[in-house]
């Protein structure tokens, strides 16, 4: 007994899908292998912290700078915190900073970690009217019970900054 069926025209059928099938299968993984280098993760720090991100892998880190936490080099490197209600990350950036960056505000850093742990960010989006703030991180806020509709900026007191 032939497990194909009978008729021809469904012979042809389940040819022309044994045909196509494979192609299209190549076709799917070679599109996903093509694309894994534009794929980039979004964390909040206490995301960071719980998925360990392998360094060098460029990801996207968002949350508030922490206040009292930014420092200017002459050089033109800039460090501060981003933090969210139970972790904080170190940033290092070099290059000019949005007008918008300030304390307290929200900001979306790209980039990768380094081996010691600290973030170090090719480029950092900031807010752009006093309404806006990226969604993925306004999400995560409400998300930790930490967002304050009218604008109010959370305290950083609990958190530990490395």
């Amino acid at each position: 007994m032939s497990w194909l069926p009978k008729s021809p025209k469904a012979r042809r059928r389940l040819t022309l899908i044994a045909a196509i099938a494979p192609v299209l299968a190549i076709a799917v993984a070679l599109t996903l292998w093509g694309l894994r280098g534009s794929i980039s993760f979004f964390y909040t720090p206490t995301q960071a912290a719980a998925a360990k991100p392998p360094a060098g892998r460029s990801v996207q880190l968002g949350g508030l700078v922490a206040k009292g936490t930014v420092v200017k080099h002459a050089d033109g490197r800039v460090e501060f915190t981003v933090a969210d209600q139970h972790a904080a990350d170190k940033v290092v950036f070099q290059g000019d900073l949005p007008d918008l960056f300030r304390e307290g505000q929200g900001v979306v850093a790209v980039g990768a970690f380094r081996d010691d742990g600290v973030f170090e960010a090719k480029t950092i989006l900031a807010k752009h009217d006093e309404r806006y703030m990226p969604r993925e991180v306004a999400d995560q806020l409400k998300k930790q019970g930490e967002w304050r509709g009218d604008g109010a900026t959370p305290a950083y007191d609990k958190v530990q900054r490395p």
